[in-house]
């Protein structure tokens, strides 16, 4: 039986779904089982960070509601070991499914893969509910700036209320020079604000933003620091 990782984060634009399109390239390329789930519904982007837009014909609303089967909306990236896209729907209104439904989906899919990533909405909704129910872990991700630090708390509450025992975050999009300078809170200052361990440190890189646009998770670059960053982050996740 697999894991659930759900990723969430307190505010859009922090980098959560590119964040999670490097960590599962980097399980994938282990030889491990992985499956994208993007449930950010309504606003569909894990599937180009991918560059597998042109290839989902079904997702996860079909799944839920009986049209298909789970591996009739499954899209598996040919570039990649072991990796497979449950993408989402673009129309908020066609997903209907409750708590129930997201839990049995997990375990059904948990069986089939060693890791079901769950890139889930940004913020406290019933969005986030929905998406987080039957989850094993969960990765908080924020950037060092001071609102998304405190919305990356509070999702970290509001996680912990639901039962989810192990949480971690990630401090992405760091900018050494700003944080030396005191204009950002620094790693220490972030950590006395978080109640739970940090998974890494990922630094602001331009290249790692202009790979995801074209498709292309900059993780599988082998050798570079990126890769050896996101393959340190996996080695502390596979252990949780």
């Amino acid at each position: 039986m697999g894991k659930a990782i759900f990723i969430s984060s307190g505010k859009g634009g922090v980098g959560k779904s590119v964040f999670t399109a490097n960590l599962g390239a980097i399980l994938g390329e282990r030889g491990l089982r992985v499956c994208f789930v993007d449930m950010n519904i309504g606003l569909r982007n894990l599937d180009i960070y991918l560059g597998l837009e042109n290839d989902v014909v079904f997702d996860v609303t079909d799944v839920l509601n009986g049209v298909v089967q789970i591996p009739r909306a499954l899209v598996r990236d040919k570039r990649m070991q072991q990796t497979w896209l449950l993408a989402t729907t673009q129309r908020k209104e066609k997903f209907t499914s409750g708590e129930t439904e997201v839990r049995e989906l997990y375990e059904k899919l948990k069986a089939r893969f060693d890791y079901v990533l769950i890139d889930g909405p940004a913020g406290v909704n019933t969005e986030l509910k929905v998406a987080s129910a039957g989850a094993d872990i969960a990765v908080i991700v924020t950037t060092p700036e001071y609102v998304s630090l405190r919305d990356a708390d509070m999702i970290d509450q509001t996680l912990r209320a639901r039962g989810i025992s192990k949480r971690v975050y990630v401090v992405n999009k760091v900018n050494k020079d700003h944080m030396g300078l005191g204009i950002l809170p620094s790693v220490e200052t972030i950590a006395g604000v978080m109640k739970v361990p940090l998974l890494g440190v990922v630094q602001y890189d331009e290249a790692i933003y202009l790979a995801a646009n074209r498709g292309m998770p900059i993780a599988l670059q082998r050798g570079t620091y990126i890769e050896k960053n996101f393959s340190r982050i996996a080695d502390r996740l596979l252990v949780l």
